[in-house]
Formats: structure tokens, sequence, C-alpha cells
């Protein structure tokens, strides 16, 4: 039986900021199902995951359709696949939320590249 988040009490209503620990944003990755983005939205999260692991609660892979492409920080909407012309690199990703983060974040090798 699965028992739900580290610290939740059986029965509880779990919330994503409950989830996620308080003070620490939520990415959304929405991705077109009928255009199977799904291993390129997955990449993207391990990606963010694998760089901001203390600075992130979660990122959410949110399923749509249409040619939905769209990826937001919090209410902030960092990348959306017709305003900002296809996808991102991971490089560029990388640094939005970084920006939106903690703009004096270095990167290391994506800053200098």
């Amino acid at each position: 039986m699965h028992e739900g988040p580290a610290g939740a009490k059986p029965g509880s209503d779990v919330t994503a900021e409950g989830a996620a620990g308080p003070g620490r944003p939520r990415v959304a990755i929405t991705y077109c199902t009928q255009c199977n983005w799904l291993l390129r939205a997955a990449w993207m999260a391990q990606e963010l995951l694998s760089t901001f692991r203390d600075d992130l609660g979660e990122v959410a892979l949110v399923p749509a359709t249409g040619g939905t492409f769209r990826i937001e920080l919090g209410a902030a909407l960092l990348w959306e696949r017709v305003r900002d012309g296809g996808f991102p690199d991971v490089k560029a990703l990388k640094q939005r939320v970084r920006d939106h983060l903690d703009p004096a974040r270095d990167l290391g090798h994506i800053d200098r590249s």
C-alpha cells in the first residue's frame, strides 16, 4: 500500500507545496501527448532535478494535447514552444530557471560554453 510522501500523516491531503516543502518552487512541464513529447519533457525534468536538486520542490510532467509545450516555474512562464520558437536547449532552460531562483548563481560550464 502506498503511504504517500515522507512525513505525511495517513489520510491527510498533502498538497504540491506540502509534498515539496515550503519555499521551494514547483516546475511544471506541460507537453503534448499527441506529439509524443513525453521523452523530451522527462529529459528536461531530469536535467533540472540534477542541477537544482536542493532548490526545487517538484518538477511535474503535465500531459496536454494540441502541440502544447511549455515550462512554468511557479506562476512564471519560462518557455512556450510557439512564443519562443521551438524547444529550449538545456543551457537556455537552466539559465532561465537560475535567473528566477538565484540570478547570482554560477552554473559552471553552462555559463562558460
